[in-house]
């Protein structure tokens, strides 16, 4: 038998991580209001820096914007890499903050969306995106909605990946590993709503070639096969900082009544649908730094070709 484990972390690894979590934990001991304004002042500094993922970002919202004029794409890309710089205090806050954390506003809104969808005592799963403020927003709501996450384990970071299962596993009813479909169905069949993110790209296998944003690319049909193994409705919910940059705001959509329709294709598109509307409802909050197009069809260029060359100064970019 082949073993598909990943390879130990080297020493220089290790100490990379502790590192990491020594500055979150430094971070996250600070008062909420402070580590928020330096996560931001990191992501201004992120601005300035003509990065390869800087350049994904602004390929993304060309993509996904393509009525956005450069200017328009600068603007949110700004506001964007602030949030992104605000989502590492986030994340230190939930993984180490203390009780001034479970004091920071946390609104709720369309709870009797998920009610509804429960009433009858089928499964329920909780379809989002990976939205900047979902580390923090998962801390707040975990004693008011039971649920479970559904996440990728950061393998070639053990101690990361240690210290994010305890934070996750001190407020939420479980934390399910993507690959532990065992698991991820006992959960629903308990009645224990499960977070869902349909809306990165995972590879050609199990997925279909449907537009998200307007752009033809992989789409997972995960949730299809949840849905028809455990008969369970689909819940759509999405989080945001709010207006006055103090809080937060989850909203609960009503249940996407007759999915999934028993084709992949369609209900992919289905879902991309609903991912989107969240999506345009506030772009600047969105992980535009991930590579969502790594994956073209067969007849379409690399969306990232000229993105992932050599970064060089943003006045002369045309990516």
């Amino acid at each position: 038998m082949t073993d598909t484990s990943p390879p130990a972390p080297t020493m220089r690894n290790r100490i990379s991580q502790r590192l990491t979590l020594a500055v979150f934990w430094s971070l996250g001991r600070l008062p909420p209001r402070i580590a928020f304004k330096l996560g931001e002042t990191l992501g201004g500094l992120f601005n300035r820096l003509p990065t390869q993922r800087r350049h994904v970002a602004n390929r993304n919202l060309e993509l996904c914007f393509p009525e956005w004029g450069q200017a328009q794409r600068e603007q949110v890309i700004r506001a964007n890499l602030r949030y992104t710089g605000r989502a590492v205090a986030e994340t230190a806050l939930a993984w180490f903050g203390g009780r001034a954390v479970d004091q920071i506003p946390c609104q709720v809104d369309g709870l009797a969306h998920l009610q509804a969808a429960q009433s009858d005592g089928r499964p329920v799963i909780l379809l989002s995106g990976h939205f900047l403020c979902v580390e923090l927003a998962a801390r707040l709501i975990g004693p008011r909605i039971r649920m479970a996450v559904i996440y990728k384990p950061m393998r070639k970071k053990p101690l990361m990946d240690q210290a994010m299962l305890r934070s996750r596993s001190r407020t939420l009813a479980g934390v399910l590993p993507r690959t532990d479909l065992r698991q991820i169905v006992r959960t629903l069949k308990k009645g224990i709503p499960v977070w869902y993110a349909g809306d990165q790209d995972y590879g050609t296998q199990n997925s279909e070639f449907v537009p998200f944003m307007g752009v033809r690319t992989p789409t997972t049909t995960g949730l299809m096969r949840l849905c028809r193994m455990t008969n369970a409705r689909v819940v759509p919910m999405f989080f945001h900082v709010n207006t006055t940059g103090d809080g937060y705001t989850v909203s609960l959509g009503p249940a996407m009544d007759g999915f999934p329709t028993g084709n992949d294709r369609t209900d992919a598109q289905w879902m991309n649908a609903v991912l989107e509307r969240g999506i345009r409802a506030h772009p600047e909050q969105y992980l535009w730094l991930h590579r969502r197009f790594k994956h073209p069809p067969p007849d379409e260029r690399p969306a990232y070709a000229d993105a992932l060359q050599k970064p060089h100064n943003r006045r002369g970019d045309r990516s």
